[in-house]
């Protein structure tokens, strides 16, 4: 009789300890009684009755998923390569256990095909060049269909575009040529700036006889400083005119 006790106490024991589960701060525990659900519990000491109940943990910290590398065609027909990568959160573990058998995989899979079908909308200079617009649209449909499982996206980030070598030297020559355009449009703009300048210079030069003989006279500074040149001008005629009736007098 008293071996009968000391097993039944000792089966009491296991029993108890057995039931015993210990959920962390951020962990909680979809419990279900006799295979219903029963309740969402924790964090802290939980008894679970074996055989009778069943617990399934679920973490509610913020989850790290890295979407494969996609093969995506643009919209304008260029095969690129496009990997990313989703944050999110369980909020709601009773509906991420039971309406969905897996929401790590699910969730996977939902973005690798919402990635492909965002991206395929756009052309490739918009992937490149919006990504962060890119990033708020593939969130905010992912974030509309895993609302069904509980699951909150935060944040989609694309990380890696990559181009085959064809494609890469043909950005790089249509990235050469847009710089070559932009240079000719400044060049030309310039000169027609300084056309204008020069313009207003001449107009202001022609209506001012004093001021064109000044403009004479510093030209000839100018060019008078170099030593080794030899210089042949011609002279005004109002200038020489003077001299000249000046000599024929005194030869009269």
């Amino acid at each position: 009789m008293l071996n009968f006790g000391l097993g039944f106490l000792a089966l009491i024991i296991i029993l108890v300890v057995a039931s015993i589960r210990i959920l962390r701060e951020y962990e909680r525990g979809v419990v279900f009684l006799l295979g219903r659900f029963q309740a969402v519990m924790g964090p802290g000491l939980i008894i679970v009755i074996p055989g009778i109940q069943q617990m399934v943990r679920v973490d509610l910290r913020l989850i790290v998923l890295d979407v494969p590398s996609q093969d995506v065609i643009s919209r304008d027909n260029v095969s690129v390569k496009v990997n990313a990568v989703v944050y999110f959160r369980v909020v709601d573990p009773q509906l991420a256990i039971i309406q969905v058998a897996n929401f790590m995989e699910a969730t996977s899979q939902l973005a690798q095909t919402t990635l492909r079908s965002v991206l395929g909308k756009h052309e490739l200079d918009e992937m490149l060049a919006e990504r962060d617009k890119l990033n708020v649209d593939i969130q905010t449909i992912l974030d509309q269909q895993t609302d069904a499982w509980g699951i909150k996206v935060a944040n989609v980030e694309i990380k890696h575009v990559d181009l085959n070598e064809s494609m890469v030297r043909a950005i790089a020559q249509q990235a050469e040529a847009e710089r070559a355009r932009r240079s000719k449009i400044i060049h030309a703009e310039g000169e027609l700036q300084a056309s204008e300048k020069l313009l207003e210079a001449a107009n202001m030069l022609s209506q001012r006889a004093e001021a064109m003989q000044l403009r004479y006279l510093q030209t000839l500074t100018q060019i008078a400083g170099d030593k080794t040149t030899t210089i042949v001008f011609p002279l005004p005629m109002d200038v020489v005119g003077p001299i000249m009736e000046a000599a024929k007098k005194l030869k009269g």
